[in-house]
């Protein structure tokens, strides 16, 4: 049974070596959710998640004899850099085993720091198998991601912070896959402030938890593509189950498009670049996925390792999906001056253009016509609707493609 001794004990090893991160107001989102928000930023964290608390009081539990073994574990990226680092910390031996998917920023990372990466599988659950049976053959201790009581005690430290940086809190959201966070954060939230109101929030493509709360035990699931890839688990943690069915208040899912928003949100608003997963505690209060106002809320910004390929990719999507940038094409006369006169509408209607495409050859596009594919930088839903409404009463057949 995991205790509150062992959480304040995981406190004391790891001092020196991870950070006690900032857990900041944010006037933004105050005023967006109508909740006194403040962000935990654990993005800032060392190797840039939270998932070095859990690793390095794992390692820091065994016994001489254990770490000259090494040890092994699964992961999709920032549970690998956190082992890696802790392993390299002490000198021991450390095998990761990283879906082939992996973002190459990660599986750089978690080299750097010493370890032996093997890339398997497609999923992390088919690494996380793998890795179990190689700790069978190497005789390592494997360091699981989630389902561990020392684990748990690890992230649970982020807990005591809150408390002592805002000991008014009311309710703490966090991001949940297997569960090892969210499971020993509530237990250490509970033990210290029995009132305080702890949920989880995960993606609806890859909803485990929920799965499991419904049908009273974790379950495989089937799930989608997520931008949310920290905590995209098909099947939660048998012991982390148990302690989120006693201390948590609550599990809520969130869309794609609105982990998409949130995440440019914070990067433009903020200045806060995080991960999908770790931006979903915060779309879960922006998107209203809560009954309460007028709380002090807590939220866990759990890691920022995105993938930099990826960065732009992810501020694209979350302006088209804020109504601040489209594509349509329209097919016009080729005439001089027609194109003209269609840019002059749309500067009238205070757009910017981003890019034009010009064709006379197309399935829709007739001799004597031509087919324009545009990119507009607009203002939001509303603003798009208008631009549609005035080119259709101006004779435009629009189509668009967003």
């Amino acid at each position: 049974m995991l205790t509150l001794n062992d959480v304040l004990e995981a406190r004391e090893k790891m001092k020196g070596i991870v950070h006690q991160t900032p857990l900041e107001h944010s006037q933004t989102f105050t005023n967006l959710s109508g909740n006194e928000v403040y962000m935990k930023l654990e993005n800032l964290q060392k190797t840039g998640s939270f998932k070095v608390r859990g690793s390095f009081n794992k390692i820091m539990s065994l016994s001489e004899e254990e770490r000259k073994r090494g040890v092994i574990a699964a992961s999709a990226g920032n549970h690998a850099q956190g082992v890696a680092y802790s392993s390299g910390m002490i000198g021991i031996p450390c095998t990761i085993v990283m879906p082939k998917g992996a973002p190459l920023s990660k599986v750089e990372a978690t080299k750097g720091y010493g370890a032996e990466v093997i890339l398997h599988g497609d999923v992390f659950d088919e690494s996380l198998e793998y890795a179990f049976e190689l700790q069978r053959q190497r005789g390592a201790t494997f360091v699981h991601p989630f389902d561990d009581l020392a684990v748990m005690a690890g992230q649970g430290t982020i807990g005591l912070e809150i408390i002592e940086q805002l000991p008014d809190v009311d309710v703490v959201l966090c991001p949940v896959g297997g569960g090892g966070l969210l499971a020993g954060l509530a237990f250490t939230l509970k033990q210290l402030k029995p009132s305080i109101q702890v949920y989880g929030v995960e993606s609806s493509a890859c909803p485990g938890m929920t799965a499991a709360l419904r049908h009273k035990k974790p379950i495989t699931i089937t799930s989608s593509d997520t931008i949310a890839d920290g905590i995209a688990v098909k099947k939660p943690g048998n012991i982390t189950y148990q302690y989120i069915e006693k201390y948590v208040d609550g599990v809520v899912c969130v869309e794609e498009a609105e982990i998409s928003r949130t995440m440019l949100y914070l990067l433009e608003r903020n200045k806060l670049l995080v991960e999908g997963s770790a931006a979903c505690p915060l779309a879960a209060l922006l998107y209203q996925k809560f009954p309460f106002t007028r709380k002090k809320v807590a939220t866990i910004l759990s890691g920022g390792n995105v993938d930099v390929t990826l960065i732009s990719r992810i501020i694209e999507r979350g302006l088209v999906e804020s109504g601040r940038f489209v594509t349509f094409t329209t097919v016009i006369s080729d005439k001089p001056g027609q194109l003209n006169k269609l840019l002059r509408i749309i500067a009238e209607l205070e757009a910017n253009v981003m890019s034009i495409h010009h064709q006379r050859i197309g399935a829709k596009v007739l001799p004597g016509q031509a087919e324009i594919h545009f990119s507009l930088e607009t203002k939001n839903q509303d603003h798009i609707q208008q631009i549609h409404q005035v080119l259709l009463k101006e004779g435009y057949d629009v189509e668009f493609l967003q």
